[in-house]
């Protein structure tokens, strides 16, 4: 199984997730209820996490549909509802069951893969004719111009780290020419950008996350301990306004045949 950068098994990052849920989920459930998925569906969430969407999901399309949930590592799910399914797998190996699902579904996911163009065609693959695909990832354009100066060059070692981990950080803004080389069909993208200060739950994501990667952080040699310290000072400071990610949510239908 490949391995995480960020280890499921690590203290923190169950909380990490549970946060990320907390900020993600209802902009996930918007474009969903935005596609139309409903009673009677079948879908499929890759790259579950806790299974928060997909315990959503499981509660929207039953009893008379069903939900599966996949990941690689499935010690986090924490979601025990009817019409779930959750199965352990690589998205990156083959399609789930190819052109079995209403919906296809993907968060945060793509951009840690070590393949994401052969994932994403997996993905489309799973889909149905016809059936809907929704695809959430970063792109971390707005830490380009993030102030004060010693942010932008922290954020600037942490892009440099990433590359060298093989997280493409900026995969969101060019899934929608993949969907559309892949044949998907009524393709529509938005992007949502949090502000958030000091304190607050972003904030608190971002210190879990430097928390958890720091020695790997510091190893790299792309960041160092004042960069670092000058980081998490700022997440600590309710004064202190800033802007992260884009997150890019793109959807789109399977081709018909």
């Amino acid at each position: 199984m490949p391995d995480y950068v960020l280890d499921h098994h690590r203290e923190g990052e169950r909380e990490r997730l549970a946060l990320m849920s907390r900020l993600l989920d209802p902009m996930h459930r918007r474009h969903v209820e935005r596609l139309g998925v409903g009673p009677g569906a079948r879908t499929l969430e890759v790259g579950c996490g806790n299974g928060s969407i997909s315990a959503w999901l499981a509660g929207r399309v039953g009893p008379a549909g069903a939900a599966v949930a996949v990941d690689l590592d499935l010690s986090l799910v924490d979601a025990e509802v009817p019409h779930l399914e959750v199965r352990q797998g690589d998205i990156v190996v083959g399609p789930v069951a190819p052109r079995d699902f209403d919906l296809v579904t993907a968060r945060a996911v793509l951009h840690h893969v070590s393949d994401a163009d052969r994932a994403i065609a997996n993905l489309v693959a799973s889909a149905r004719p016809g059936g809907a695909i929704l695809l959430i990832e970063p792109d971390f354009l707005p830490v380009s111009v993030a102030e004060p100066a010693e942010i932008r060059a922290f954020w600037q070692g942490w892009l440099a780290w990433s590359r060298e981990q093989g997280i493409d950080y900026f995969i969101g803004r060019r899934l929608p020419a993949a969907l559309s080389a892949l044949g998907v069909v009524g393709i529509e993208a938005t992007a949502q950008t949090a502000v958030y200060n000091g304190g607050s739950s972003w904030a608190r994501y971002w210190e879990l996350t430097i928390d958890e990667l720091r020695d790997q952080l510091l190893a790299s040699g792309k960041l160092s301990h004042g960069l670092i310290d000058a980081f998490l000072a700022r997440c600590r400071d309710p004064s202190w306004w800033t802007q992260t990610i884009a997150f890019t949510a793109v959807r789109g239908h399977a081709p018909a045949a």
